[in-house]
Order: structure tokens, then sequence, then C-alpha cells
């Protein structure tokens, strides 16, 4: 095998494959956000969690579009350049791969259609439900991509065929390999850390530009802290737990981030005997580098978040505490620094094997001149850095979207302004407060968030033509 290929290939998968990951971090931890908001707003009928869907899920089904193309592009070129994983192991990852494209590309895209077209068309619990299964088929791709990965980490339930290649003997092993499931949780909690600080990002963005939508932006902004925290905490959990496996699944890898010498010497003299002649040492520099950048940036998020949950206990810290709007804005990228050197410590750790103890990359890669690799490189790196700074352009486009802009595109879509909205759905609590409860019109107008009953009156008899007592004596004599 042609080194040049081989380095090549490598740089090629890590820049696509790590690419990818980002856009799969916020689409994991934003779809659950807003299936959440989405499900109080269904329960709750509150205005301003309506709202929250709108906006955040705005920017979720832009990250998840562009995400579907950088799959695609990394599924290119991994088919092209690693045929010898395909023809060696394909039996065993040709199953949890080929599960994933359905779940991924049919199931999760069809319902994110329904979710998006049919916000108008669908009633509201059908429309919720569209939501929940969106990310319950997310989660159940992140699941099947980390099958594949956890073999390859650490093969289990397989066999030998006729001519030397992998097939699959045991499906129950492989699908409870725990070096997927600890991965998957690790993810998963990573995902919301990830969706946490980008919300407390962009709503720091918005308050410390003194945004007239306050209340908006102060909710989300608490809500990404106090999301961030518990999310910090299982990541960690999970992370721990994998750390703490890495000395009977994959000891040279534990060896090397420990900086243990002697048990490197050991386990290469080992692994030279068993496997033949070779280099069975990971780059020192990439795997204790990931690691070490991984653990630096858990250390500054746990500051931040613990910090941050402490502060967000405080509305004036929310609205008015603009040193703590720049350092939340700044820490938008540490999650995904974590989450990308974390990935480099998992993958570069398990160097020289593709499938661990069983396939050595050099003999994975496709039979490539140099020539055709830098190509395909040059090819592959300048389409997913267009896509990555489109994503981003839009993102900041739709997130830091201002005041005058966003309550135009409110009215256009719904008619009213946000304010006028908010108004017209509290007149419509009030409403059915007045047919299903004895409350008085005091109460009621402070449980609907309008304060006094006077205002109640003003509002009621304005949108509803009538006054509240009115409406309730009518009502009664309808029954």
């Amino acid at each position: 095998m042609n080194q040049d290929v081989l380095d090549l290939a490598r740089l090629q998968f890590a820049l696509t494959a790590g690419g990818h990951f980002l856009f799969v971090a916020l689409t994991l931890g934003l779809a659950t956000v807003v299936a959440v908001l989405q499900t109080r707003a269904t329960l709750g009928r509150n205005p301003v969690h309506a709202r929250m869907v709108r906006f955040w899920g705005q920017l979720y089904v832009i990250n998840y579009a562009v995400g579907i193309v950088t799959g695609l592009v990394m599924e290119f070129q991994f088919g092209m350049a690693w045929s010898g994983l395909t023809h060696e192991a394909g039996n065993v990852l040709g199953a949890s791969l080929a599960v994933e494209t359905v779940v991924a590309f049919f199931v999760e895209s069809t319902f994110l259609g329904l979710w998006i077209f049919g916000r108008h068309r669908l009633n509201r619990w059908a429309h919720l439900a569209a939501i929940w299964i969106v990310v319950l088929t997310a989660y159940l791709s992140a699941y099947w991509i980390l099958v594949s990965n956890g073999f390859l980490n650490h093969p289990v339930g397989y066999g030998s065929s006729g001519d030397g290649g992998l097939v699959l003997d045991d499906p129950v092993a492989v699908l409870t390999n725990p070096s997927a499931l600890l991965a998957f949780g690790h993810v998963l909690a990573g995902a919301l850390l990830t969706a946490g600080f980008f919300m407390a990002g962009v709503s720091a963005y918005h308050l410390f530009r003194r945004s007239p939508e306050w209340e908006f932006f102060g909710r989300s902004l608490r809500i990404g802290v106090f999301l961030s925290a518990p999310a910090l905490m299982a990541a960690a959990v999970f992370g721990g737990l994998q750390l703490g496996a890495l000395a009977t699944l994959q000891p040279m890898k534990a060896a090397v981030f420990g900086g243990k010498a002697a048990e490197v010497a050991r386990l290469q003299a080992e692994m030279t005997e068993r496997f033949g002649p070779g280099d069975y040492v990971p780059s020192e520099v990439w795997t204790r580098g990931g690691g070490l950048v991984m653990l630096l940036c858990f250390a500054l998020m746990m500051y931040l978040c613990f910090a941050g949950v402490v502060l967000a206990c405080f509305k004036k810290a929310v609205f008015r505490f603009r040193l703590w709007h720049v350092v939340l804005m700044a820490a938008v990228p540490l999650p995904y620094l974590a989450m990308i050197s974390g990935w480099v410590f998992r993958e570069a750790g398990r160097q020289p094997w593709v499938v661990y103890g069983l396939l050595r990359t050099e003999d994975a890669v496709s039979d490539l001149s140099p020539g055709a690799m830098r190509l395909s490189l040059t090819v592959f790196t300048t389409l997913f850095v267009l896509l990555a700074v489109f994503n981003a352009r839009l993102l900041a486009r739709h997130a830091a979207v201002s005041a005058r802009t966003f309550s135009r595109r409110f009215a256009e879509d719904t008619g009213y302004t946000p304010m006028q909205w908010v108004m017209r759905a509290r007149v419509d609590m009030a409403r059915e407060l007045l047919e299903r409860s004895e409350r008085g019109v005091e109460q009621i107008a402070a449980d609907v968030g309008l304060g006094t009953g006077a205002n109640l009156r003003l509002h009621f008899q304005r949108i509803l033509g009538t006054t509240p007592s009115e409406y309730r004596r009518t009502f009664a004599q309808g029954e």
C-alpha cells in the first residue's frame, strides 16, 4: 500500500466524518429541545413556548438539511476510499448501516416533512407526534451508526467465512456491544450539551443587544443553561465509563493516553508476537492531544455550567449581566471542540487498526493512485468547507434576526404582530377559563398574564366585542 494514499485517505475520512459529526451533535440536541418545547406548548397553550418551537425549530431544520448533505458526501468518500473494509467486514457492518439509512433517509425525513409542512394542516396532537417520531428516529439513527463504530473499536459477535472475511455470527452481541452502548449515551449527552450552549449563546446575543423580545430570549437562555448542566454530568459519566473500559477493550490506547512507557513497550512486544512485525503504537500526539483537549474543554464547561445555573436563578443577571452574555456567546464552540477532540481520541487511538485486532488500516484502503486520492481529497474538502460556511451563515442569519424582521415574518405567517398574537392567545385562554371554571375575572386575568381585571376587560372587549361577564352568562345560557 502506497503510504501517501493511506495518509490522504485517513485525512479525507477525518475531515468528512468529523465535519458531519458536528452537524449531528446540534441536530440531535435541538430536535429534543424543540420536541419538549412543543409538548409544553401543546399541553399548556403557552404562546411563548409556541414561538420558541418556531424559532428554534427553524434553526434545527437548517442544520438538519445541510447535515444530510454532508452525510451523503461522507458516504461517497467512504465507499470510494475504503473498499477493503467493505470487502472484509461488510457482512457485519452492512446490516446496521442499511438500517440506519432506512431510518434516517426515509422514516425520519418523512416525519420531519410532515412536521414542517403540516404546521397548519395537522391537528396539534398529530403535529406533536410527528416531531417526537423525528426525535426517536434520530436517536435510532445515531445508535445504528455507533453499532458499526462500536464493532470497529471492539469487534464482537463475528465469525470467519471461507475466504477469510468476517460474517455476522451473534447479532445480539453486536447490538449490545459495550463500546457502542457507552458511546451512544456519551453522544446523546454531548448533543444535548451542544444544544444547551447553542441556545444560551444565541439568547445571550439578543439580550446583550437589548432585544425587545426579552421575555422570549430570557426563557430560552434559562432553558439552555439548565439543560447544559445535567447534560454535562451525563456526558462525564459515560465518558468516564468509556475511559475505565479502555484497559480491557483497547489496552494500548489506555497506555499511550496514560503516558506509561513501560506498558506501551510490553504491549508492543505482545502484539508483535501475536500479529507479526509492525508498529502497533498509535500516535501519541493525536491520542493524548485529543484526550487532553477534551478534558480541558470539560473543565471549562463545568465551571461555566455551575456558575450559569446560579446566575440563571436571578432575573437581573439573566437580563442585565452583559459580561455573562459575552461569556455565553464565546462559549458556544466549546461543546463542538470537546466532541471533535473526543472523536479524534477514540479513532486515532485505535490505530493501526480499522477493525481492532482484525483488520489493519493499510489493508482497508482502496487501490487508488496518489493523484486520484489527492483529487478526491480536494473535491470533498472544498465541498465540506462550502457546506460548513453556508450552514454557519444561515444559522447566524436566522438566529440573529432583528426584532423588526422577526415581527415582519411573524405577521406574514400569522396575520398578526407577535404582541397581537400573544394578546389573542391570552384572551383565548381567559375565554376557556370563563367557560370551564368559576374563578373570578381578577383571578383569571392574573392566571393568563393580563395582570388586572380592567386590563382583561379592555382586551376582551376589543378582540371579542363583549365583556368577560357577559360572555360567561351567554355561554351558560347556551348550555
